[in-house]
This record gives C-alpha cells, structure tokens and sequence, in this order.
C-alpha cells in the first residue's frame, strides 16, 4: 500500500459517522440501490441496511462503482427485525412519509444517534415501518409531483445531516472503531491478500502505521510467500 493510499483511505475513516444510517425496505431498482449506496459513502456512512421482500438483489454495479467495498450492507427479511437492530442501537428511527405528523426533514436533531427508513419506489414506506417509526419526516415540494425519487429524497436528508453534524463538529474527531478501521485497511490496501484469506478461511492481519501487514509466520506459510518476498514486490 502506498503512503498516497494510506493516507487517503485513513482520512475517509477519520470521518464515518457509524450512528448515521438508512434502511432500505422494499427498494428494488438496481440504480437506486447503487445511488442509495454511494451517497452513503459521499456523507460518510460505514453502514446500510436492506429489508428485502419477494426477490434478493444484490447492491453492485452501476452508480456505485465502487462504494460497496466501504459501506457494509446489513440484510433482513423482516421490517420489524431490521428496526429492532436500529433501535438496539439507541437510533432514533425516522420514515419519510407525508401524514398529519409528519415534520419538515430540516427540523431534525441529526446529531442524535439516527437511521432514515426509505420506502419502496412505488408504494413507500410499509404500515408496518410507519408503526414502528419514531417520527415521519417530509421534503416539502412545491410543483404538481407529490414525491421524490428515493435515491434523490436519500442524498437530501442525508446532506442535512452532514451539515448539521459538520457544523457540531462531528467530523473533526474519529468515531469509527479500531477493528473496522484495521478491517478497512487490510481489504482496501491488500486487496489481493484479503481475497486470499476468505478463500482460505485465514483471519485478517494487523495492519501497523505505515500500512504493512504484521503477521505471523505460519500466517505467511499459509499464504505461500515469505514476508520478504512480499515487501519485494510491495517496494
């Protein structure tokens, strides 16, 4: 791994915001998954999750192009397990849904611990997401279309929730965890090695200051290359 990429993929995880998130329940257009999936990237998220219904689609391809590989996607089959998991989480739970409580996106507090639930493209957000929601939130329009494209009315919200997290200086300081920064490290600076792991069952590494992976001998063994002989090809 370069000095150039270590730098960069380090200053990305400096500012993951891992108590902000989306659920998406329902949404099954290809290239709204994919958008959904790397504005959360844009914003700094390290997470999303996916309730799917009749059909398992996987988020890649498309405008993505690559988020996949810094966002985790989290997958149920239920709404009601997917909100549990949020909630478990100290989340405060909000739908985007027009109805008599609904409130205008602005007026919410995203420094708090937050997930957006964002509805099916053509039907929204399910009766069953709507009960166990914290508060409805709506974009406010003002033309003859009642809606916005999901991805569109996603990157809105979320945008909210950056410059207000900015403004409290929420991505001045490192939130995200040890583990899943060396985890991030490793499969984006070794792409080769973490491939070979999984295909192999090996456990990740440590990755040290410098970007270089720390293992043991055996490990080394396992992989058929000495330690040296990689820093040959690494140099």
């Amino acid at each position: 791994m370069t000095p150039e990429r270590l730098q960069r993929i380090n200053a990305m995880l400096d500012q993951r915001q891992p108590d902000l998130t989306v659920c998406m329940e329902g949404v099954h257009k290809t290239h709204n998954l994919a958008a959904i999936v790397r504005t959360a990237d844009a914003i700094g998220i390290s997470d999303v999750h996916a309730v799917w219904k009749n059909e398992r689609m996987r988020v890649s391809g498309g405008s993505a192009a690559g988020s996949q590989n810094w966002v985790d996607v989290h997958n149920y089959s239920s709404t009601k397990d997917a909100i549990a998991v949020l909630k478990q989480q100290n989340m405060q739970v909000l739908v985007t849904n027009l109805s008599d409580t609904s409130v205008d996106f602005r007026e919410i507090d995203y420094t708090k611990p937050t997930a957006i639930i964002l509805g099916q493209e053509k039907f929204g957000a399910t009766e069953e997401a709507l009960a166990l929601a914290d508060q409805d939130i709506v974009i406010p329009m003002v033309g003859m279309v009642q809606s916005l494209n999901v991805s569109v009315a996603n990157a809105v919200v979320l945008y909210e929730a950056q410059r207000q997290r900015k403004a409290a200086g929420m991505y001045d300081k490192p939130s995200i965890s040890y583990q899943r920064r060396q985890r991030f490290l490793f499969e984006g600076g070794h792409p080769i090695f973490a491939q070979a792991c999984q295909r192999k069952g090996l456990p990740y590494p440590e990755i040290d200051e410098q970007g270089q992976i720390i293992a043991s001998q055996q490990w080394w063994q396992q992989m058929q290359m000495t330690q040296e002989a990689w820093q040959e090809l690494d140099n």
